[in-house]
């Protein structure tokens, strides 16, 4: 199967590193541009760096944004920017957010508020921003990036498993109102995959061990496959559903986790 995005233009939040870095390089090398959003600017430009080469010679635009998308007023803004740069916005993936699980009694408020504006807020705002035109043009992608404690939340996971939840209500719902007018949205749950907070992680152990022995023993007993996954593979399921060649697929949650999650 040639999974392509050629003309399409993709919008990737938490993009300058992890799973939207990954993303990014895989939408640009099947012929998508990309729009790049994250918070640091010195991040981002290397990440714009490493898309435009997995590019290749390929006819895409790859641009970055510095935009704190916890916050209403910075998305409107990089969401005009991007359709003044690009002319549209075909993909939106809503991959912004950190791990932020602890027992329910420790949470504050402010920690519940900061949860939801990072993940579940910004996906709403972002929607809200881009659908107009997708129903338009009457083609359009939307991909959440959860985890798979949204299905099956655990003991100290709050408030991170709640906001997850949410997202994958907000999913089901957008899916069913955007379908007749050719806009998919899924969502897409991550399990144990290496990134960059799993080498900070290793390196903050300070065992004698080498990374690949470290992830190893993390996956031993948690995930059927034996392993941890890898961004890149998370990337290709990202790509197939925002390509054409995932059109009949809509209002799904895609555990990828190597079969780690109780619930399918």
């Amino acid at each position: 199967m040639d999974v392509r995005m050629d003309g399409r233009v993709a919008v990737i939040t938490g993009a300058s590193t992890g799973l939207g870095l990954a993303m990014a390089k895989e939408f640009a090398a099947s012929g998508g541009s990309v729009a790049l959003l994250a918070r640091k600017a010195d991040a981002l430009s290397a990440a714009k760096a490493e898309v435009a080469k997995a590019a290749g010679k390929a006819n895409t635009k790859i641009e970055a944004y510095s935009c704190d998308v916890s916050k209403a007023a910075p998305i409107a803004d990089t969401i005009k920017n991007v359709v003044a740069d690009y002319g549209k916005d075909d993909i939106l993936v809503n991959n912004a957010g950190i791990s932020h699980a602890k027992p329910f009694d420790t949470v504050t408020d402010e920690d519940w508020q900061g949860d939801l504006d990072l993940k579940l807020f910004a996906a709403i705002r972002l929607a809200r921003l881009v659908l107009p035109g997708m129903r338009e043009r009457k083609w359009g992608r939307i991909v959440n990036v959860l985890n798979i404690g949204a299905k099956a939340p655990a003991a100290d996971s709050t408030p991170t498993s709640v906001s997850r939840a949410a997202g994958l209500a907000l999913t089901k719902a957008l899916s069913k109102e955007n379908a007749p007018h050719g806009v998919l949205v899924n969502a897409m749950l991550v399990g144990l995959i290496e990134s960059d907070q799993w080498v900070r992680r290793h390196k903050a152990a300070g065992k004698d061990e080498t990374f690949e022995q470290f992830t190893a023993a993390m996956a031993k007993g948690r995930i059927p496959l034996g392993r941890m996954g890898k961004a890149e593979e998370f990337a290709r399921m990202a790509c197939f559903l925002c390509s054409d060649a995932g059109s009949f697929v809509t209002g799904v949650a895609i555990n990828v986790d190597g079969g780690a999650s109780p619930v399918v």
